[in-house]
């Protein structure tokens, strides 16, 4: 017999439900020391040994008892015939003779007492086990149901667990949220800032070229009221032509400095790309200088050096293009001589 057919014909080995050949088969297989089938046998014997408390009481009849002690005993040697070796296990009633091996009739009444008692101590075991059972079974009932209870206690704290970490991702994403914001507001304040700061650089750049304008023309007023205040100055006065009947100028000259001081007033604006130009002249034109208008239409220009000045018999003011030009080439708008 295979290992799963051993297994399967334990069941039936603890009723003793089963014929001579398998019996003993199976305790040979028993004794080989196999733990599976040892513990199931265990489990099996358990469970048979509580089957008889589960059937109903019978009153056995009056006439049982008297049966019993006519009976004749049993003739020493007698042997069962063959046919009862090979009789099968399976009939009504022949699992309890496995269990309860039949009893030759007492011959004695000590032997009916041990009898009676050993019944008793088997009644009593079978109680004990079943109330055994029943302990176990109700001390697993009361874990399994703790064991839930703890489940569902830790169920609900996963829950709270679950929430409270949602509840934190949610803050967590309005925090980086406000921090998104804090950023962008951040980078526009330096943006402005850095555009403050180019505005300063340019209100510093435009203040220092103010200064140094501020300075050129404190230099040329010291240096016209120096030409104003020498009595040996010369002047020499420019009227305006057809051009710029309004306009008007002179010129200061010191022929020990050789400096002049050229001032006008009422002159046109200038178009673009183009710029005033004084010319001194003698024979032919020699430029003196170009100038632009300042505010209010006026313009000043001072000019180092005109050594020729005494031998100069006009000077006249065109409009030439921007940088001026070796000769003149545009129309005259000032106009004067000595």
């Amino acid at each position: 017999m295979t290992h799963e057919e051993l297994e399967e014909a334990v069941p039936l080995y603890a009723i003793g439900a089963l014929e001579r050949s398998e019996r003993q088969a199976i305790e040979a297989h028993l004794l080989s020391g196999c733990a599976a089938c040892h513990a199931a046998l265990k489990d099996y014997q358990t469970v048979a040994s509580l089957l008889p408390f589960g059937l109903t009481p019978a009153t056995p009849p009056n006439t049982l008892k008297a049966k019993i002690m006519m009976a004749p005993p049993p003739i020493p040697g007698a042997t069962e015939p063959e046919q009862a070796a090979s009789k099968s296990s399976l009939e009504p009633g022949e699992w309890m003779n496995h269990l309860f091996p039949p009893i030759a009739p007492a011959r004695s009444l000590p032997l009916r007492l041990a009898m009676g008692f050993a019944a008793v101590l088997i009644i009593a075991g079978g109680g004990y086990l079943a109330w055994l059972s029943y302990t176990q079974t109700t001390e697993r009932s009361g874990e399994i149901q703790q064991l839930h209870a703890a489940v569902q206690q830790e169920t609900a704290r996963v829950a709270a667990l679950q929430s409270e970490l949602q509840q934190k991702d949610q803050t967590i994403g309005t925090l980086k949220s406000e921090m998104d914001q804090r950023v962008t507001e951040v980078t526009e304040l330096r943006d402005q800032l850095l555009q403050r700061e180019a505005e300063l650089d340019d209100a510093h750049t435009l203040l220092t070229q103010r200064d140094t304008s501020q300075q050129r023309l404190a230099r040329q007023n010291e240096e016209f009221a120096g030409l104003f205040k020498n009595p040996s100055s010369k002047v020499v006065s420019l009227a305006g032509s057809d051009m710029a009947k309004s306009a008007g100028a002179f010129i200061l000259y010191d022929p020990a400095t050789k400096k002049a001081w050229l001032y006008a007033y009422n002159l046109p604006a200038l178009p673009s790309g183009k710029v005033y130009q004084l010319w001194a002249i003698d024979d032919k034109p020699m430029s003196a200088g170009i100038f632009g208008l300042d505010t209010g239409q006026k313009a000043r220009m001072l000019i180092k050096n005109l050594a020729e000045f005494s031998r100069m018999k006009k000077f006249a003011v065109t409009v030439e293009p921007d940088g001026g030009r070796p000769e003149p080439t545009g129309a005259i708008y000032l106009i004067g001589q000595i």
